[in-house]
């Protein structure tokens, strides 16, 4: 394994060894709390422009397989844990998290001191970086990671959404029959792609949804083309404000159908109708998250993935909080009060993480099935 150096753009420098592709690269250092689901965050579209430090000390030990990717590419920008695990064991497993890496072009070093780095995070901030294979020269590494651009401001969302519109009918995995198609459509769904990810997507055909995928850049009138009985606005990377095509387009949508987003969906929603969002201070990334609905009282626990939220008090009287974040209060979750639309900042669909909140995407088919 060659030496790998991981600095900051405070000056903070890790060395450690690399176990993934060689190279430099550069992006906005956070950290991810699950467990597992490496392989599902590696191919997360929301994780564009990020490097991620896993805070599970031992990753890799049940290596990568064909069928849990949440899109198909890597996205992150490098990938950063304690140790490596180059023996890995399961069933299902095709490769090893080394060898995936390397063929994705993507770094991964290991060694260093990931409980020091994400405390270092949590007390800092989320903060750009540079990580090297090939350049041995910290000061040089250093002014790199001080002159990147700050991820506020940009739109990530062009760099990862589809090229062109596709159709979705593929249903969640099982035990018994791995992925199936589902063959009793009663619905049609338009997703608007800012960064989706498969399991979503699933979610709707498990709800017997067929699903058109368009691009984020997709006209309304395009969207009515395709007679849709309702729209998803999918999670996606970055700051939702540059995203103003998204936000336009979502004006347009809830006035004449269904509407449901989650993440990124759930931001440009909340601009939509007049709000405002803000940068949090290291984000939320993980599949522990305890969630609020204020309007039953239950407590969800939930994944999440990502940087920004909805600024509370800048929304105006038509739209409600109806969930919110139990460790900082921030907002997790809003409902035109109106209007059929509802979205939410976490991700009920899993990939990684706990199944609690799945019933989201039954509560947005009756909300479609009742306007139908």
């Amino acid at each position: 394994m060659n030496k790998a150096y991981l600095v900051l753009s405070d000056g903070t420098v890790f060395e450690g060894e690399s176990f993934g592709a060689e190279g430099t690269k550069m992006g906005e250092v956070v950290f991810n709390t699950s467990m597992s689901g490496y392989q599902e965050i590696l191919t997360d579209p929301s994780y564009f422009g990020q490097m991620v430090a896993m805070t599970y000390p031992l990753i890799g030990n049940y290596g990568i397989n064909a069928d849990d990717f949440e899109s198909d590419k890597v996205w992150l920008g490098a990938f950063i844990v304690k140790e490596y695990s180059q023996i890995y064991s399961n069933y299902r497993a095709d490769m090893s998290l080394g060898d995936f890496l390397k063929q994705q072009g993507t770094i991964g070093i290991e060694g260093i001191d990931t409980r020091m780095l994400v405390r270092h995070i949590r007390e800092q901030g989320s903060m750009n970086a540079v990580i090297s294979t090939e350049i041995n020269d910290i000061e040089k590494l250093k002014k790199m990671a001080a002159e990147m651009p700050s991820i506020e401001g940009q739109d990530y969302v062009k760099e990862v959404t589809c090229d062109k519109a596709y159709e979705w009918t593929q249903k969640t995995w099982t035990l018994d029959d791995g992925y199936t198609e589902c063959t009793d459509i009663k619905r049609h769904i338009v997703a608007v792609d800012f960064g989706i990810k498969k399991n979503i997507l699933r979610y709707f055909a498990d709800q017997g949804c067929k699903v058109t995928v368009v691009p984020a850049t997709t006209s309304f009138s395009e969207i009515e083309a395709l007679k849709p009985d309702g729209v998803f606005l999918s999670n996606g990377p970055g700051d939702p404000e540059p995203v103003v095509y998204g936000i336009d387009l979502a004006k347009k949508i809830i006035e004449k159908y269904p509407t449901f987003g989650i993440c990124l969906g759930n931001q440009i929603l909340g601009l939509a109708m007049g709000g405002k969002t803000y940068k949090l201070k290291f984000g939320h990334h993980g599949g522990n998250q305890p969630v609020k609905d204020l309007e039953t009282g239950k407590v969800e626990i939930t994944p999440q993935n990502h940087c920004f939220a909805v600024d509370v008090d800048s929304l105006g009287d038509q739209v409600e909080v109806t969930h919110i974040n139990l460790n900082d209060q921030t907002v997790e979750g809003l409902k035109h009060k109106t209007l059929p639309m509802f979205s939410v900042q976490y991700h009920p669909e899993n990939g990684p993480g706990p199944q609690d909140a799945t019933y989201l995407f039954e509560r947005f088919i009756e909300m479609v099935d009742v306007r139908s």
